[in-house]
C-alpha cells in the first residue's frame, strides 16, 4: 500500500543577481554624468568669457540669451544656467540608473515608480509657489530681461540688479534698501537700462507759485506805487 504525501515541499531557487549588469549600469552612468558635466563646463566657461562660438548662423536661437554683457552679469549669468543643466543632467541620470540597478536585483520597479509618482504629484501640490518661482527664474535669466546692473521698475520697488537667482532677485532700491524679490511674484518689470529710457522732467520747485501771476519788472524802469497811481487819476 503507498502513502501519498499530505503535502508536497516545493523548493525554490532564489533568483541570481545579475552583478555584472550592474556593475556596468553603474560605470555606465557615472561616465555618462562625466562627459555631460564636462561639456556643460566647457559651454559654461564660453559663455561666460564671452566666446564668439555661438554668434554663428546656425545658433541665432540662442543668442538673445548669450549677447554681450558685463563680465560680472554674463558670469552669474552663465553659472545659473550651467547649474541648472548639471542638476538636471545628475536628476535624470540617478533615476535611470536606480530603476535599472532595481531590475536586475530582481525587484518589480513598477509598484515603485507609482509611489514614487504619487510622492511626487503630492511634493508638487505643495511646493506650487516653489516650482513657481524656479521657473520664472528660468525664464528670467534665458530670455534676459534684466541682469545685474540693470535698473529695474516693479510694482514694489525701483532699483539696481545685484543678483539674479533662480528663486530671488536681489534689488537695491534708490533709497539704498535691500529687496529680494521672489521671481515668480514679479508679474511685471521695465528696465530702464534697455532701450530708450528717457527720465522725466521734474518741476522747479525753487519758483513760489504765485510769482507766475505778477509781471516781470524790467530792469531801470520806475516802480508806480498805488499812491501815485491814485494821484494821476
Amino acid at each position: 500500500m503507498t502513502s501519498i504525501p499530505l503535502a508536497e515541499i516545493v523548493t525554490l531557487e532564489p533568483e541570481k543577481i545579475d552583478l555584472v549588469s550592474i556593475l556596468i549600469t553603474l560605470g555606465v552612468g557615472l561616465g555618462v554624468w562625466i562627459v555631460a558635466r564636462f561639456i556643460i563646463l566647457r559651454i559654461t566657461r564660453r559663455v561666460s568669457a564671452g566666446s564668439s562660438f555661438f554668434k554663428k548662423a546656425h545658433f541665432k536661437w540662442v543668442q538673445p540669451a548669450i549677447r554681450a554683457l558685463d563680465h560680472e552679469r554674463r558670469s552669474q549669468r552663465a553659472e545659473t544656467i550651467g547649474t541648472l543643466l548639471t542638476s538636471l543632467v545628475s536628476v535624470v541620470v540617478v533615476v535611470i540608473v536606480i530603476i535599472y540597478v532595481l531590475k536586475y536585483m530582481n525587484v518589480d520597479v513598477a509598484p515603485l515608480l507609482t509611489s514614487v509618482g504619487i510622492l511626487g504629484v503630492a511634493i508638487g501640490f505643495g511646493a506650487q509657489q516653489l516650482i513657481r518661482d524656479f521657473l520664472a527664474g528660468i525664464f528670467i535669466t534665458i530670455e534676459d530681461q534684466y541682469g545685474i546692473g540693470d535698473v529695474i521698475v516693479t510694482s514694489e520697488v525701483i532699483g539696481t540688479v545685484e543678483s539674479v537667482g533662480l528663486r530671488i532677485t536681489r534689488v537695491r532700491a534708490e533709497d539704498g534698501a535691500i529687496w529680494y524679490l521672489r521671481n515668480g511674484e514679479i508679474l511685471r518689470v521695465g528696465n530702464r537700462s534697455q532701450g530708450d529710457y528717457v527720465p522725466l522732467e521734474t518741476p522747479d520747485t525753487t519758483i513760489e507759485p504765485g510769482a507766475a501771476a505778477t509781471a516781470p519788472v524790467t530792469a531801470g524802469a520806475p516802480r508806480v506805487t498805488k499812491a501815485e497811481e491814485k494821484s494821476n487819476e
